[in-house]
């Protein structure tokens, strides 16, 4: 299995006050919403303004310390983090899962943002950063589909590896299960990768909601994938070898990045780069701050 990766960079505002809680066990968990919007050129060419809401946490005395520092609703702040996934017994049976943002830092930036109001009473920064970078294995077989509007699109399933020493200097390990998906050319481009492939994904995280079977309102927490680059096989130690990389999608969300028109990877080689432009995203957050689980207190930490 590959090495893993796995970064979270977020730079946005508190869309409401933060908040400090506790487990039944006691651990002290700080819990902020970082909101931001990004600005993208699609395929048709017209700016998109794609909200997202992200729901990140810090675990044990640093969440204390990180309460301490008084940040409250509209503050611009820059977040420093990783993909964490959870499993859990419902109450009403079965299992639940949720893929959350485990913050190591949360900053605040030396400026009062642009905020833009949301209809459920939270604010978001009208920009921002919303940048993913994972290094995973593929857990299955990828199945290219279309959408009714001829758009290609392919769902992976991510495991990415999580290795760490405790007190006691004993090596732990964990898997964070992780489902991206990706679009149009880079869709396609990648619709020959096999259960088992490292590869290393850069994209942005969104989140969707929907209704099950039973009319119970779900939602999950994925990415959508920018840039895919297949790495070979036995890349644990070794470094990604890839074509040279293609341009990143173009983007409005601030004059400080890059703007090149998106191009798409050569099929033909072995080991692929390739990048996209973005969809106009799919879920509707401007209704407000509802679509984020209830707090999870019997979650284990």
């Amino acid at each position: 299995m590959a090495r893993g990766m796995n970064h979270v960079y977020l730079i946005g505002a508190l869309a409401r006050d933060p908040e400090l809680r506790y487990t039944p066990s006691g651990v002290a968990v700080f819990e902020a919403t970082v909101a931001g919007e990004d600005h993208v050129i699609g395929s048709d060419g017209r700016e998109r303004k794609l909200p997202w809401y992200h729901r990140v946490s810090i675990l044990g005395k640093p969440a204390e310390w990180q309460a301490e520092k008084g940040l409250k609703s509209g503050d611009a702040v820059m977040v420093e983090g990783n993909l964490d996934y959870s499993q859990w017994e419902a109450p009403e049976g079965g299992k639940r899962s949720m893929v959350k943002v485990k913050a190591g830092r949360i900053e605040q930036l030396g400026y009062a943002p642009e905020l833009v109001q949301d209809a459920g009473g939270g604010v978001r920064m009208g920009s921002g950063l919303n940048e993913v970078l994972v290094i995973g294995n593929v857990t299955r077989d990828p199945e290219l589909r279309y959408t009714p509007a001829g758009d290609a699109v392919l769902g992976l399933g991510l495991a990415v590896n999580e290795t760490w020493n405790d007190r006691q200097g004993q090596k732990q390990e964990k898997t964070h299960w992780i489902d991206v998906t990706l679009w149009r050319d880079l869709a396609e481009s990648m619709k020959d990768l096999k259960k088992g492939d490292p590869v290393l994904v850069q994209g942005r995280l969104v989140n969707e909601a929907w209704q099950d079977k039973d009319g119970n309102k779900r939602n999950s927490t994925k990415v959508e994938a920018t840039r895919v680059e297949a790495l070979s096989r036995g890349v644990g130690t070794g470094s990604p070898t890839a074509t040279p990389a293609a341009p990143r999608p173009q983007t409005a969300s601030s004059a400080s990045r890059p703007q090149p028109a998106a191009a798409s990877a050569s099929r033909a080689q072995p080991s692929r780069a390739a990048t996209t432009g973005t969809r106009s995203g799919g879920l509707d957050i401007d209704q407000g701050l509802d679509d984020f689980p209830p707090e999870e207190e019997d979650l284990p930490f």
